[in-house]
């Protein structure tokens, strides 16, 4: 499944996923920037989840901690997120 096309506030609150569903290491689609980046959960509890995230193309990081509306299940591997679970 490739990043989602809906701004997340066009999501149905309804599809969307509680933060708490989300696990450690599970990779994920996080809204930054006017963009969905591919990412990777740090820590979740029913409020929040913390993530590390590439911000649109770019080697670097970000980590940040977002709201349910802000992520989004992931499949693809992302090369520079993912290795490590190889």
């Amino acid at each position: 499944m490739p990043a989602p096309i809906l701004n997340p506030s066009q999501r149905d609150p309804r599809d969307v996923d509680p933060t708490d569903h989300y696990h450690p290491a599970d990779p994920v689609w996080v809204y930054r920037g006017g963009t969905w980046c591919a990412g990777v959960v740090e820590t979740a509890s029913a409020g929040a989840a913390t993530v590390t995230y590439r911000p649109s193309g770019s080697r670097g990081t970000g980590v940040d901690t977002i709201t349910a509306p802000y992520v989004f299940p992931r499949m693809e591997t992302d090369p520079m997120l993912d290795k490590a679970k190889r």
